[in-house]
């Protein structure tokens, strides 16, 4: 009868392996949630830059600020993901553009508006609110 010989790897060795990873996951999780709540303050103000150049537009046509989304015909995404909300208020001279969301599930709002003057502010950050 033949000797044979198994080669792999053993129950312990798989699972010390599987511990290590989930350590490191569990390491790298923190910062990867950071780095997911300032991605989605770009996109606010991404929209919210968008929002400013589109009432420039109506502006400029109209000699007037539109005080409603579907009058500067500007969408944003809805559902899934979606963490901000937006909202819009104007006179014939002047608009402030809002946008106001939740990005880490406590009670603070972070909050992010631009004006016509193309001043973009964040005045409530969530990130660093407690």
């Amino acid at each position: 009868m033949r000797d044979r010989r198994c080669s792999g790897f053993s129950l312990i060795e798989v699972m010390i392996v599987v511990v290590i990873i989930g350590i490191l996951a569990a390491l790298a999780y923190p910062t990867l949630e950071g780095y997911l709540q300032r991605t989605r303050q770009t996109e606010a103000r991404t929209n919210l830059s968008a929002l400013y150049t589109a009432q420039k537009i109506y502006f400029a046509t109209n000699r007037t600020y539109a005080s409603s989304f579907d009058d500067l015909d500007v969408q944003f995404e809805t559902g899934g993901d979606v963490v901000y909300s937006y909202t819009l208020t104007a006179t014939a001279t002047s608009f402030v553009a809002t946008a106001t969301g939740n990005l880490d599930d406590d009670a603070a709002l972070d909050t992010w508006s631009i004006d016509q003057g193309k001043t973009l502010r964040n005045t409530v950050n969530d990130l660093t609110a407690e």
